[in-house]
């Protein structure tokens, strides 16, 4: 696992193991607080660190959306309070004991934990949680999925924005209109960093850029399945749009970058089959 600190009591942490997937750590005076957890396998690792060297306790676990790579180690840290929005712990609740009891067949760990959602959850606006001298600002911010939440570090201006923020935009489960509302919304929170839900972390001085190249991906895609929908064989046409013709390359997230986006384009016409269905029966 990767680790490194961006700034005074702010920890970042990348899996090697799993898709890139980050998690990060806020150090206060008496307890630290834990943003998202990685795989379980790596749960264990990030405990070490903050119960050894940090030698102190989580009091609180930040899950910026359900998925399994950002929640299933809450068990790890016993005591702490979960956090996340009112959907994750909806999702968490109904959807993932069915996953678990799959991914336990194939790896033991799993057999030894369960599904934990967040204790304390909001729905819309801010909460504020409170580490020593830094403040945590909780956002909403949908896109990647609907229980998506994104952290600001106030006094750093660091954000970790989960997956709302991926080398390449992942809108399977999600909206690619929204996403792309979230994403401009960052312009604006004056960012030193960006702390990808996956990937490395993006400095000030690219911020603009790679926000600018996650629209234009966006855009792209929506523009090729309008085209693709024109077309006799709309899934053919879709399968040749490799991923740099769209403007991201192929080697992102370790080379994830070609199935994210074949799964991206898929998704997206499915989309737009169902809502023109529910166009032609509303009419």
């Amino acid at each position: 696992m990767q680790r490194e600190r961006v700034s005074e009591n702010v920890y970042w942490f990348q899996s090697e193991i799993y898709a890139q997937v980050c998690a990060g750590v806020v150090i206060g005076p008496q307890w630290v607080v834990l943003i998202d957890t990685l795989m379980p396998q790596e749960s264990l690792v990030i405990r070490e660190f903050i119960e050894r060297k940090l030698g102190l306790p989580v009091r609180y676990v930040i899950n910026t959306h359900h998925h399994a790579d950002h929640s299933w180690g809450n068990p790890f840290f016993p005591g702490a309070t979960i956090i996340g929005h009112d959907l994750c712990r909806k999702m968490l609740s109904e959807r993932a004991p069915s996953a678990l009891e799959v991914a336990s067949q194939d790896n033991p760990l799993y057999r030894q934990i369960k599904i934990l959602p967040p204790q304390i959850t909001f729905r819309e606006g801010t909460l504020t949680v409170q580490v020593g001298k830094k403040h945590l600002t909780l956002m909403t911010t949908p896109g990647h999925s609907d229980d998506g939440i994104s952290v600001l570090v106030d006094e750093d201006r660091i954000l970790f924005a989960g997956d709302a923020f991926m080398p390449i935009p992942f809108i399977v489960e999600g909206d690619l209109k929204t996403s792309i509302t979230t994403i401009q919304g960052f312009q604006n929170l004056g960012l030193e960093n960006i702390i990808q839900g996956h990937g490395d972390i993006i400095l000030r001085g690219e911020i603009e850029e790679k926000i600018k190249q996650n629209i234009t991906y966006l855009k792209s895609i929506e523009k090729a399945v309008r085209t693709a929908k024109r077309r006799k064989n709309p899934l053919e046409i879709l399968d040749s749009i490799d991923v740099e013709a769209c403007g991201k390359s192929r080697i992102l997230l370790g080379g994830l970058a070609p199935d994210l986006h074949r799964r991206n384009l898929r998704a997206l016409y499915q989309q737009s089959i169902d809502a023109d269905k529910d166009s032609l029966s509303g009419s």
